[in-house]
């Protein structure tokens, strides 16, 4: 007499897709800090008299300086798209503009805040790059360096990851350009990371953090604002 007892599903198994891709570049993210290989990666670009490319046009100017303003007029199209909905993006709901607006806005300030609170100092602020601060993690919370902190995570990388919310947005009415937008999100904020090494302004680590709290909070929102429009609509 065979026996058929009943699946249960792991509690595991319940969470989103998207989850496990987070929590994944998290395990990557704490063994990158552990490596030392931030300290690694600045030496390849700086020496004890600073950084070659610190005042370089390429970086100050197009990547930069450019790179802000390309941000400003990413939000200014975000913030017509909703205000001129028939002709922007006309397939795109009322909720999906409003929520890629407050989404790109929320990583902005979160990044900002974090920042603020930081005690971390840059790259070029260290002793061994011309500067007089010493490294220390910047998990060491409540330590000082030496050096004027408030350098993570990037918050240049931010004016292109915290435009993540536009590919799930997109990606219902408008899949190609989804695409694109996360490519070219992707691409920038690349760019932008490479840029701010070189100058000596941020580890390599300043970046990918950026990226990983913009795309954590992007979930986070793609996740809730669905149960948010069901609960108004059951009320």
């Amino acid at each position: 007499m065979q026996t058929h007892l009943p699946s249960v599903p792991l509690r595991a198994s319940r969470l989103p897709a998207g989850l496990w891709g987070l929590l994944l570049a998290l395990g990557a993210l704490l063994a990158w800090d552990a490596s030392g290989l931030d300290l690694w990666a600045m030496h390849h670009v700086g020496d004890a008299t600073g950084f070659a490319w610190r005042e370089h046009w390429l970086t100050t100017q197009l990547v930069h300086q450019g790179g802000r303003l390309l941000s400003w007029a990413a939000i200014a199209f975000i913030l017509l798209a909703n205000l001129r909905p028939r002709q922007l993006l006309p397939e795109l709901t009322r909720s999906e503009r409003l929520g890629w607006l407050l989404t790109t806005l929320l990583c902005l300030a979160v990044v900002s805040l974090i920042k603020r609170a930081s005690l971390t100092s840059c790259p070029w602020d260290l002793a061994e790059f011309g500067g007089t601060a010493h490294y220390i993690s910047h998990w060491a919370f409540g330590l000082r360096d030496g050096g004027g902190g408030r350098c993570f995570p990037s918050g240049h990388a931010s004016a292109a990851f915290a435009f993540l919310g536009g590919a799930w947005v997109l990606a219902r009415a408008y899949p190609r350009l989804a695409q694109a937008w996360l490519a070219g999100v992707i691409v920038l904020g690349v760019v932008f990371g490479t840029g701010q090494m070189l100058r000596g302004a941020h580890y390599p680590s300043h970046t990918m953090w950026t990226a990983w709290i913009c795309w954590a909070i992007t979930f986070a929102v793609v996740q809730i604002q669905p149960r948010i429009r069901s609960r108004r609509a059951v009320a």
